[in-house]
């Protein structure tokens, strides 16, 4: 088995807006550094945008891209580098895992009410848990996560 905890969110009361920066502020509050892995640049741009302004009394301390560096406490990257040397990796929007040395956990969120994310999740599940990582299933339950596997 290798060390990294891989974590799946099927997203399904509530969207990628809503869940990532609550998980991400949990990933501080451990002293964990996060590093969030989208598809695309114009996705990382969006995200950067939108963990400035979720929230009316907060923000998220972030850099994005080539401007992401070792003293961000989260990083959004559309590739595999890992400029902050991020504990936690998180992987929205399908991006793809890439390597997994040096990271305690990644987690792969994705929205259960689309087919096409769901069908990629599968396919990332039966990948890591062949490739010997152990992987956990979180669901959205009227509480708040369920684990499910």
């Amino acid at each position: 088995m290798t060390s990294c905890e891989v974590w799946f969110y099927h997203l399904e009361r509530q969207g990628l807006d809503q869940v990532l920066p609550t998980l991400l502020e949990r990933t501080l509050q451990k002293g964990w550094k996060a590093l969030v892995r989208a598809p695309s640049g114009d996705r990382v741009e969006y995200l950067d945008g939108w963990l400035w302004s979720y929230r009316d009394d907060s923000f998220l301390p972030h850099a994005a891209g080539a401007h992401a560096g070792e003293a961000d406490p989260v990083a959004l990257v559309a590739d595999e580098a890992n400029p902050n040397r991020a504990e936690a990796l998180f992987l929205v929007d399908g991006a793809e895992p890439g390597a997994l040395d040096g990271y305690a956990r990644c987690s792969v969120i994705f929205d259960g009410r689309d087919e096409a994310a769901l069908q990629v999740a599968r396919a990332q599940w039966r990948k890591l848990k062949d490739a010997g990582f152990s992987a956990v299933y979180w669901r959205q339950g009227q509480g708040g996560w369920e684990k499910a596997a």
